[in-house]
């Protein structure tokens, strides 16, 4: 009984992870291949790429309390030109901050040509930098958007896509030097808009109107993120990209592209809340004061054969007297999703950044730290503080494997006494089925009661499986999902540790010239590097230090389960890989040392020796 227990324990563990491995890398592989595939044969086909949305402050029908037009109304779509040309067809002032270059198009006021200095596209720091902005009529365009909309009855002209603004002064916006734009309407009104950035990635827009009318105004003020395309994605099912919000009681929203795409729009009312677009490692989110009531909205529109999507809010209506002036605030994040920067919001975690510098509504969830963040947040958290000393985040998945190891030991010790125990029982499990070859009934009876009488756990042996598999899916996690580990080097050959081993034994490891991985059907098997061999190898001696399987497909199975968790690795994060080799090695040293303690003979060169003396044979 308790073999057939084992037996089906181990299948069990092992099909587990069979299946995480096909659904997290080899699904995603192969709908990452065909979406790439799918995006070339549009690009082919050449179509026409709408343009800037806006219209914002076309007039309400009558009787309506509440625009019947929100902006960002699309306009018929033209011909695609290069995103240089795009950004020189109109006057711009320069946005030049340390993380961040680019420029505010005058014409609609528009933030939208954006870079992130500090990050590239690729290992090699000369590569270009990452775009998160560009102007309507570009093959991507994204970008944000602030003004009025008109209340109903009002026919005066509002400023929209189209408006050309004027800069008052001159110069660049920086963290230290604001920007001034204004425009008058003709009719009345005069706008003037206010733009400061701090030194991360925090635009203020303040907008004012003023009247010098002959009759008082009703306006709306707006904000929006608008992005043309559907964006490539990665596709995983642990990770959100798309349209993100936390909406006051609504709670966090998210709404993955197909998912907005099907259902066009969606409204809430909500205070205290924000909303965006978000991308792996890159978002876009409008954070409005946390006090304003939020006519918020999720949208897509299909513009010729393109979707665009829209994140945008109303605030409640101000009405401009004659004289007066009206004032709306508004905050712009657009950047990298640094947790020091976004905030983490974690128990003695030390990380506010926004969330708490801004009394956000749990901004940290702009980042996807899964169901299981009382682990994923805890496991960065102790990444990050040894990176701040040791300056390599390969050095803290080293370290904190150890706290690990520590932190369970107790645990880990009482299994591996007694896998210990299970040893030394090993010829008194064989004298029984000597004795009783042809009665498995006595055969289990006898042996439960030499596992009382020595006190043995038979089960105990699978608990450091298990105690790997929750920490595991943490540094998943936390490879994958935070940029901070976004091509962190280690040392050698391994320049990202959030992307797997890039060498491959199926081509000499480089001395071939020659992909693998691009062989049909099966190629992406075929990426096996270093690393991955190192784990294959330190999990072989492991499973040989313990005692053999008196069930012959326990043996089987453990035989050859080494070697399938080498090849399911593989394409997995190196940073994890690392863990786990290292992970095993410190577990064959933990074993080794229980089992001298209670007087067991550490026989794993012993059953080295025996296997190849087997081949051999």
């Amino acid at each position: 009984m308790t073999d057939n227990r084992n037996t089906i324990l181990a299948v069990i563990l092992s099909g587990l992870v069979l299946i995480a491995w096909q659904y997290f890398y080899n699904v995603p592989a192969m709908e990452k291949q065909r979406a790439q595939q799918q995006a070339q044969a549009e690009l082919q086909k050449g179509n026409p790429q709408p343009t800037a949305s806006a219209t914002p402050g076309a007039t309400p029908q009558a009787g309506s309390t509440t625009p019947t037009t929100t902006p960002g109304a699309n306009q018929p779509a033209q011909p695609v030109v290069a995103r240089d040309t795009a950004i020189a067809s109109s006057p711009r002032v320069k946005v030049e901050t340390p993380r961040l270059v680019g420029s505010i198009s005058l014409k609609g006021g528009r933030i939208d040509d954006l870079a992130l200095v500090q990050y590239r596209e690729t290992v090699d720091p000369k590569s270009p930098p990452i775009i998160l902005y560009s102007p309507s009529g570009t093959a991507e365009p994204y970008y944000a958007e602030f003004g009025w909309v008109a209340a109903t009855g009002v026919t005066s002209k509002m400023p929209d896509a189209q408006t050309v603004w004027q800069q008052d002064g001159s110069g660049s916006l920086t963290p230290t030097t604001p920007v001034v734009l204004k425009w008058d309407n003709g009719d009345g009104l005069s706008f003037r808009r206010t733009i400061s950035v701090d030194d991360h990635y925090l635009f203020t827009i303040k907008d004012e109107v003023s009247n010098v009318g002959n009759a008082p105004v009703t306006l709306y003020p707006f904000a929006l993120i608008s992005r043309h395309g559907t964006p490539q994605v990665s596709g995983y099912y642990i990770l959100h990209e798309g349209l993100i919000g936390y909406l006051g009681e609504h709670g966090l929203q998210e709404y993955a592209y197909k998912k907005i795409d099907e259902a066009k729009k969606v409204d809430f009312k909500a205070t205290n809340g924000w909303l965006g677009i978000t991308d792996k490692y890159w978002a876009s989110a409008l954070l409005p004061d946390t006090s304003a009531q939020l006519q918020a909205k999720f949208s897509s529109n299909l513009v010729g054969n393109v979707h665009t999507y829209q994140t945008d809010y109303l605030l409640d209506p101000v009405t401009v007297a004659i004289g007066g002036t009206a004032t709306a605030n508004a905050r712009l994040f657009a950047g990298a999703k640094e947790a020091g920067v976004v905030g983490i919001n974690f128990p003695f975690a030390g990380l506010g950044g926004y969330n708490k510098a801004l009394g956000l509504n749990k901004f940290d969830l702009l980042i996807d730290w899964g169901w299981f963040y009382f682990i994923t947040k805890p496991m960065f958290l102790g990444l990050d503080f040894f990176y701040r000393f040791f300056g390599n985040f390969g050095i803290s998945i080293l370290l904190v494997t150890v706290i690990v190891k520590l932190l369970f030991f107790p645990l880990a010790n009482k299994s591996y006494a007694s896998m210990a125990k299970m040893k030394s029982i090993q010829p008194q499990l064989q004298a029984l089925k000597e004795r009783y070859p042809d009665d498995k009934v006595k055969q289990q009876q006898e042996m439960m009661e030499i596992y009382r009488k020595e006190k043995i756990n038979p089960v105990a042996g699978c608990l450091p499986v298990v105690i790997q598999i929750p920490v595991f899916f943490s540094l998943y996690k936390v490879l994958f999902v935070t940029i901070e580990m976004r091509h962190a080097p280690f040392y050698g050959w391994i320049k990202d540790l959030s992307a797997p081993d890039p060498t491959n034994l199926f081509n000499l490891f480089g001395l071939i010239p020659f992909d693998p991985t691009t062989i049909p059907v099966f190629g992406h098997y075929l990426a096996l590097g270093i690393w991955p061999i190192i784990m294959g190898i330190t999990m072989w001696f492991q499973m040989k230090l313990n005692p053999t399987p008196p069930d012959p497909t326990q043996q089987i199975i453990f035989n050859w389960m080494p070697l399938i968790f080498t090849f399911m690795l593989a394409g997995f994060p190196a940073g994890l890989v690392i863990y786990w080799a290292w992970n095993n090695t410190l577990s064959v040293i933990q074993q080794s040392f229980i089992m001298r303690r209670n007087g067991v003979k550490v026989e794993l060169f012993d059953n080295l020796k025996a296997t190849f003396a087997k081949k051999a044979t």
